[in-house]
């Protein structure tokens, strides 16, 4: 029987993280690396006998997920966002291949879906996105980037049946709230590479990504919530390159 950790990163997540924690209570230990919350978070926490608490200053998605993958007991970690709920199905093939001999296999793929103004999405690329997160630390981690930071391994994968329903925002406010740091941490990742934009570019970005999300993507299946996600997607796309534009006109780098 392989044992489970899970590794969390929390600020401030006293409204999302106890259903979180309930789905994985059951796991032989929970990680949370917290970065100043000055909510309840701390004290969700210490509800659950299997939880502890590491207190560290955020120093990007990547390095602060790695801190709590070294602080895990158990060398399999799954890592979940504190808006992140393994359903029914998830757990219980977790609960299956955690018996399983795991000695030819570094690590799993899990499916997530978006849950959007109530609606959980069930067409669309966010009904679809696939990510490492169950592995073996031995032979994965996280990388360094800052923001958009993903799994290295070394082994072969696969995927579980069941979803992570990702309860990313918990309203419009909130939506916008991160709308603002995850646009500028993108620009700036942007600006760093070299990366330059054109006007034409800028202007044409938004319009284009509408008609990917709704048309292409199928966002239109989902209803209401699935016009507005589009739009709010052409929205994020057309703010980070005029953030990127803005960063290069600092610099004195080329700007078109």
């Amino acid at each position: 029987m392989n044992k489970l950790s899970v590794v969390i990163i929390t600020l401030n997540e006293e409204s999302r993280l106890p259903r979180t924690l309930d789905a994985v209570a059951w796991c032989d230990e929970i990680v949370v690396v917290d970065s100043g919350s000055t909510d309840r978070t701390v004290e969700i926490c210490a509800r659950y006998p299997n939880c502890r608490v590491i207190e560290q200053p955020f120093q990007g998605y990547g390095p602060q997920k790695r801190i709590a993958v070294a602080a895990a007991d158990h060398d399999w970690v799954l890592n979940l966002d504190a808006d992140e709920v393994p359903d029914a199905e998830l757990q219980s093939s977790l609960r299956a291949v955690m018996a399983k001999d795991l000695s030819g296999i570094a690590g799993f793929n899990l499916c997530r879906s978006l849950v959007f103004m109530e609606r959980r999405f069930a067409h669309g690329r966010e009904s679809r996105e696939r990510h490492l997160r169950l592995f073996d630390r031995r032979r994965g981690n996280f990388n360094e980037a800052r923001i958009h930071e993903r799994v290295a391994i070394d082994g072969a994968t696969s995927e579980l049946p069941g979803r992570l329903l990702h309860y990313s925002y918990r309203d419009l406010d909130d939506y916008f709230r991160k709308f603002n740091r995850y646009t500028s941490l993108s620009a700036a990742r942007m600006h760093e590479a070299g990366r330059v934009v054109s006007i034409p570019g800028i202007v044409c970005r938004g319009p284009w990504t509408f008609i990917q999300y709704y048309l292409v993507y199928g966002n239109w299946l989902n209803g209401f919530p699935g016009l507005v996600w589009s739009m709010l997607g052409a929205l994020y796309k057309t703010i980070r390159f005029l953030k990127l534009r803005e960063l290069n006109q600092r610099k004195g780098q080329r700007v078109q």
